[in-house]
């Protein structure tokens, strides 16, 4: 008993010490059924993931309305989460490969590493070339029609190498998947990888193998694609690569092209994931796509981004709830989302952090399993980029300093990703203020994750309710808090 107690109190006394970021000694281990633990970033301060609390339970069985609450119900659970994470594109391995190798550990443990980092558990990928590539490339030559010169030679140099670190250091358990901005030039009708165009038809076939013969080469390279996605933002004619499917262009070249030539190839398994745009018109999409049996049966998921309706100042979470009500057979996964419009004046802009917070919450309570952001590592210049479409990371690499600048959203992700284990189960979890939102979990462990955002200018306490087991809670103005217990 003596030998329990001086284990519980060398570890409490362990985060006396931990720096700013109190990455390195956060460790998720069993927490007393009556205890509560609540990690902190808030705004104007220096708490960035720090451990600000240890709360106890009590019994309370009157309530006010002149009170803040937050109520969970761990016995009403939803979907199964599948894990959190971000794109590794050409963007993000060519500036990982400018960095020393003290830099590089230091970003893979952040983003891979749950004890000292946030442990990303998903990795998103680029077929060909995107915007955040330094130049437009394919993996065959101009008018290959046959696929004999196809060679992923062109990622071996930087993308692969830091895909196989990235693994590595998350134990082996990263989920990849994959997804095409543009085919080869000759297969459009604008006979250019940018600026949109169209598939032909003639060469539907020829993409699917080209996608296969994709998967056939990571899959070489030790790389398993758990899934992918058809096409990355099919309604958008981009000044970078781009093409253009409508919802019945999707639908038909998934069900005769693309998913008759995985599974003959043996990869039936493979997650295909439709649509992979924004909330604004996934309705039409997914139902077009799903309406139909034959289609409907390769589709394992419908990806969206947040672009769109965040530039619009409507962010439309109720989009992806109707689609989810309409098909609970099939998952919703974030694909992208990134804050754009470059300024190195606002790396520390705490509102960059705080969307990610707004959308993660209400993605998740509409029913998301997955959530990937757009680049993990981009350089001081919100690049490369060879569309000059400059945007913020999590985390930027100051390629003249060598030097990595953790930003706000770095933060916001981590109070989700390094909690939150491989199929927890989303559980109610409801304010009855409009200034806090929140959402819960609870890990196959039994452990319960809540997360609450303080969107307001003012310090509120809360009382975190749980049946009858009542404690109250301080959150700072615009701060984000993860409670575990």
């Amino acid at each position: 008993m003596k030998e329990t107690i001086l284990s519980l109190i060398l570890f409490v006394s362990s985060f006396a010490f931990s720096q700013q970021t109190n990455l390195s000694n956060q460790r998720c281990l069993p927490i007393k059924n009556r205890t509560v633990v609540v990690y902190t970033s808030a705004d104007h301060t220096s708490l960035r993931l720090t451990k600000t609390d240890d709360l106890n339970f009590s019994e309370q069985h009157q309530f006010f309305e002149s009170k803040a609450y937050v109520f969970v119900n761990p016995k009403k659970t939803f979907q199964t989460i599948m894990g959190i994470g971000g794109a590794i594109t050409d963007a993000s391995a060519e500036v990982f490969a400018k960095l020393g190798k003290e830099k590089q550990n230091e970003l893979l443990e952040a983003y891979y590493s749950k004890e000292k980092g946030i442990g990303y558990s998903i990795i998103r990928t680029t077929i060909n070339s995107s915007d955040f590539s330094s130049d437009s490339y394919c993996y065959v030559k101009e008018g290959d029609k046959t696929l004999k010169t196809f060679n992923i030679g062109h990622d071996e140099k930087y993308k692969i190498p830091f895909i196989k670190r990235a693994i590595e250091t998350a134990g082996g358990k990263e989920l990849v998947y994959v997804s095409p901005w543009s085919p080869p030039a000759f297969m459009k009708d604008n006979n250019n990888m940018i600026n949109g165009g169209k598939l032909l038809p003639a060469f539907y076939q020829t993409w699917a193998d080209y996608v296969k013969k994709f998967i056939d080469g990571y899959q070489r390279e030790g790389i398993q694609i758990w899934g992918l996605t058809v096409q990355n933002e099919p309604m958008a004619t981009q000044r970078w690569e781009s093409c253009i499917y409508t919802a019945e262009e999707e639908r038909d070249f998934l069900k005769y092209y693309l998913g008759p030539t995985l599974a003959k190839a043996g990869y039936g398994s493979k997650k295909i994931i439709i649509w992979d745009h924004n909330r604004d018109m996934i309705s039409q999409r997914v139902t077009t796509i799903l309406e139909d049996p034959q289609a409907s049966k390769y589709v394992w998921g419908i990806g969206f981004h947040w672009y769109e309706s965040w530039n619009s100042g409507e962010q439309l979470f109720g989009n992806i709830k109707m689609v989810n009500e309409m098909y609970p057979d099939k998952k919703l996964i974030f694909t992208e989302g990134c804050v754009e419009k470059f300024n190195k004046e606002q790396l520390q802009f705490w509102g960059n952090g705080e969307q990610y917070g707004r959308s993660m919450i209400n993605d998740f309570n509409n029913g998301v399993t997955g959530w990937t952001d757009w680049n993990i590592l981009l350089d001081e210049k919100g690049g490369p980029n060879h569309a000059n479409n400059y945007c913020f990371a999590p985390i930027h690499g100051d390629t003249n300093t060598g030097e990595l600048i953790y930003t706000p959203s770095y933060f916001f992700i981590g109070h989700f990703s390094k909690f939150i284990e491989k199929n927890a189960k989303r559980i109610s979890s409801i304010s009855n203020r409009i200034q806090l939102l929140t959402t819960s979990f609870i890990n196959p462990d039994g452990k319960i994750i809540t997360v609450v955002m303080n969107q307001s200018d003012r310090h509120i306490s809360y009382n975190l309710c749980v049946g009858t087991k009542n404690t109250e809670v301080s959150i700072l103005p615009h701060a984000i808090q993860t409670l575990l217990y």
